[in-house]
């Protein structure tokens, strides 16, 4: 029996970690920021901070399971897409195997977190894991997967209000919307990186559905869920810091339009990466409305 290195174990656990994207936190941060925004209004303003532990942990580790999961579903797609086909499960470096288990392990240690919170909370997380475990397939035949990402990315909003309220008003599911929203368009800058990838191999995104109307669609997309959310704030009657949150937001979709109108692949992707400051302005003004 050959028992591995010390060097050994610390490369597999770099592999886990990369295919789980623990070096990328920028897919942690846009399922953060509208997770703890649905906390703070659900409980206006003086979250208990057992729940934003719960929530902000929960939200990285479903996350890591999700990328595992998803990198498991695409293993065959990856290997012909440039900024994917280093990926660890795709170019052997770890199994199939090896990767469903480290979703299981992330996905029960999620399950976990939350056994201190009500039935309705515990219930909502089940759903949460199928959604995120069945997103990648949804790429097959689906025109609009981005979509479906919003639902999988979003649905920390239901969950806080939850958790918080014991009950889902109708507040979280319009929260919900405008997160769908928000993730057509970060994912239509992020699926604009590899359109032409995505084509030769068949997958089906929103980039490719919205063709050359692309960078208007990212943009009313914007304005629909910042205009939502802004709406939400307004009926909540959020103050002069909740405006001033939304203002920096709705100032940094401009910006990102400047970044993807001439469709250059480097810019679309500095585009989604910055949305995680446009989510954090959202958060803030939450917190300081």
């Amino acid at each position: 029996m050959n028992i591995p290195s010390h060097a050994q174990i610390l490369h597999k656990l770099k592999l886990y970690a990369q295919l789980v994207r623990l070096d990328k936190p920028i897919g942690s941060l846009l399922l953060l920021w509208p997770t703890l925004s649905a906390l703070w209004l659900a409980s206006g303003g003086h979250p208990d901070w057992q729940l934003v532990v719960i929530f902000s942990v929960g939200t990285v580790l479903m996350r890591s399971a999700g990328c595992a999961i998803n990198d498991y579903a695409d293993r065959d797609f990856d290997k012909h897409v440039k900024r994917t086909a280093a990926r660890p499960l795709t170019s052997g470096q770890i199994s199939g195997r090896e990767a469903l288990l480290v979703a299981g392990a992330f996905a029960l240690v999620s399950f976990a977190l939350i056994m201190p919170l009500n039935t309705l909370t515990k219930m909502l997380s089940i759903a949460a894991i199928l959604i995120a475990a069945s997103y990648p397939y949804f790429k097959r035949f689906f025109a609009l997967p981005q979509a479906y990402l919003g639902i999988a990315f979003g649905f920390g909003i239901p969950m806080a209000y939850a958790a918080v309220q014991n009950q889902i008003p109708m507040t979280a599911w319009v929260l919900l919307l405008a997160n769908i929203f928000w993730a057509l368009a970060y994912d239509t800058e992020y699926a604009m990186v590899d359109r032409d990838d995505d084509l030769k191999i068949g997958i089906r995104t929103s980039a490719i559905t919205f063709g050359r109307y692309d960078v208007w669609a990212v943009m009313i997309c914007y304005a629909v869920s910042l205009g939502i959310i802004a709406a939400v704030g307004n009926h909540a009657g959020l103050g002069p810091g909740f405006a001033a949150g939304m203002l920096i937001a709705f100032g940094m979709a401009l910006y990102h339009w400047t970044l993807i109108r001439h469709r250059d692949r480097m810019a679309c992707f500095s585009a989604f990466k910055h949305n995680n400051w446009l989510g954090a302005a959202v958060f803030a003004g939450f917190v300081l409305g």
